[in-house]
């Protein structure tokens, strides 16, 4: 019937092993194919599963592949009318010569043996072989941190085969640049995948000789939006918050400086988490410089503070000389001077019956103070009511220091021209 044939069954036709098909009792497979002659070609493609993890601290990537190796051994022809190659698992390769490839520079790695191990061996009748594994692999990636993280890794697996040189084994790419397949879902939390790609080169050991080594090698560029949100934003509102601190009365010790430490102990903790997850290079990273520049803002901010209070406090002292030096009547008769650091009420204001207008007032002393000068006659108490509203002259210099004024604009400016220019270079 058409609708149903059922497969012809080798197993039941074939009275002997696959070991005397193949005839592998008859041959010595500790060789390598056409031993004491030229060099056996190696063909290798990869296929990458995924790319399980990348390590910063340990400097290492972890990579899931499908390793395949061509080549051709006559001893391992047999006769077929089909012309059908002949599929086997991992038993029958520890029975036969097979490529003795390793990963330079790996750590760890290991072929799956679940269910059972992951190896396939595929030979068919003319002696050609394809030999199968699948592998994961822990291999070494010599990082560059200087931009991190705005940086961008390039990686690389190595291949070579541990005991024959160029002269016995010819290690090569089978389909070149095509021998390297990947598969469209690998994707990473912190990296983009921009490029696969193989390269192939010889490798000199003083002791042994030349080996033919493949390259996979792959370019990994970071994604910087986690690091914005975790590093560069919290840092940069830190900056900003120390800035506040220029608009706080600087007569408010307790609130400047509990700000100024805050900031301080904040860009800290910023500063050690990142290094914490970081190995420990000896060179300066990006992030270093943003980081380390953000923190001398803030503690400039801070000294900014020192010095607003400590010039207020000399300031404050020869005041107190000059007023002890000259009375406050100034030398003239029937005229006070009344100083006020805050807010006055109009029951204040009735009680100065008898301040005249005249008067003269240091010039040191009108730099941080508000002067309220009033002026009132001897008249009755409802009369010097409404004189107040009449002859009050008011003039209010504000009390802020030089220094903090300069450094609302300075410190602000000087961080956004600081920020244009690390961006443009990094980036």
């Amino acid at each position: 019937s058409h609708i149903y044939k059922k497969n012809h069954d080798v197993t039941k036709t074939w009275k002997g092993k696959t070991e005397q098909l193949l005839r592998v009792d008859d041959h010595d497979f500790t060789m390598r194919p056409a031993f004491g002659g030229p060099a056996i070609p190696v063909g290798v493609d990869v296929q990458v599963e995924s790319l399980d993890s990348i390590s910063e601290v340990d400097m290492d990537f972890t990579m899931t592949l499908y390793l395949r190796h061509y080549w051709k051994d006559e001893r391992l022809s047999f006769p077929s009318t089909t012309n059908k190659s002949m599929t086997f698992d991992g038993r029958l390769v520890k029975k036969i010569w097979v490529p003795d490839v390793f990963f330079v520079h790996s750590k760890r790695s290991f072929i799956h043996d679940t269910t059972t191990d992951n190896i396939m061996l595929r030979v068919f009748p003319d002696g050609h072989v394809l030999y199968s594994m699948r592998i994961t692999v822990t291999a070494m990636c010599n990082m560059d941190f200087s931009r991190f993280p705005l940086d961008s890794q390039t990686c690389s697996l190595e291949l070579e085969s541990y005991a024959y040189t160029d002269e016995d084994l010819m290690l090569y790419w089978k389909n070149g640049n095509e021998s390297l397949k990947t598969d469209e879902k690998i994707s990473l939390s912190q990296f983009l995948i921009q490029k696969f790609h193989t390269t192939s080169r010889l490798a000199f050991y003083s002791s042994t000789g030349w080996y033919n080594r493949l390259y996979i090698n792959f370019t990994l560029r970071r994604h910087i939006f986690f690091f914005l949100l975790q590093t560069y934003f919290p840092a940069t509102l830190m900056v900003m918050l120390s800035w506040v601190s220029f608009w706080i009365d600087r007569r408010a010790v307790p609130a400047r400086v509990s700000l100024g430490i805050t900031t301080v102990l904040t860009m800290s903790t910023i500063i050690t988490g990142v290094n914490a997850s970081m190995p420990r290079v000896s060179y300066i990273k990006a992030v270093d410089i943003y980081l380390w520049v953000s923190f001398v803002f803030v503690f400039l901010s801070v000294l900014e503070y020192a010095a607003v209070n400590y010039l207020t406090t000399v300031q404050e002292r020869k005041e107190r000389k000059l007023r002890e030096r000259f009375p406050c009547t100034c030398g003239i008769p029937h005229s006070k001077t009344m100083m006020l650091d805050g807010n006055y009420s109009e029951s204040d204001a009735n009680s100065l019956a008898g301040y005249t207008r005249n008067q003269m007032v240091p010039e040191e002393e009108n730099q941080e103070k508000m002067v309220v000068h009033l002026a009132m006659s001897n008249e009755s108490n409802s009369s010097r009511k409404r004189g107040l509203k009449g002859h009050v002259g008011l003039r209010i210099i504000q009390n802020t220091h030089a220094i903090d004024k300069y450094s609302r604009l300075i410190f602000p400016g000087t961080y956004i021209f600081f920020n244009l220019i690390y961006w443009s270079v990094f980036s």
